[in-house]
């Protein structure tokens, strides 16, 4: 990611299209939420180079793309006493919260970046209070039509 596909302004990112992957060639738009807003602002403050083409996080070796970063993941989880735990999981954990919280399947599939529904519906059953809710507005319009 480059400090150009931050919009501070809109509170969005572009994550770009992977040439190499072309199964996914669109381009992703995210709103961030606070919390990322606020990360990537103090972030961007302790970087020496925020020109909109530099990288957001350059290899701290190379500064170039960093490309690998499983050294530090696996002793970030090793002194955090974490066991069983990929890199995957933040996004199904990600998706998991959304949809326990009642955001609709197909804006979680939007912001996934899924081109098809069914990847995202085997989230649904996490959202019972969604179907609780729906079958419940027919007690609504009974007692609109009764009154």
């Amino acid at each position: 990611m480059r400090w150009e596909d931050i919009d501070f302004e809109g509170h969005r990112l572009t994550l770009r299209a992977d040439a190499a992957k072309p199964r996914n060639a669109k381009d992703q738009h995210i709103q961030m939420n606070k919390t990322v807003y606020s990360t990537l602002s103090l972030w961007k403050q302790q970087c020496v180079d925020t020109s909109p083409s530099s990288l957001v996080f350059p290899s701290p070796v190379t500064k170039g793309k960093l490309n690998n970063c499983g050294t530090a993941w696996d002793n970030l989880l090793k002194e955090a006493n974490i066991q069983n735990f990929r890199w995957h999981d933040m996004r199904h954990d990600f998706a998991s919260q959304l949809v326990m919280n009642g955001v609709d399947l197909n804006t979680v599939r939007e912001l996934l970046g899924h081109a098809d529904l069914k990847m995202t519906l085997r989230y649904a059953h996490l959202a019972p209070q969604v179907t609780q809710k729906a079958v419940e507005t027919l007690d609504f319009l009974q007692q609109k039509s009764t009154a």
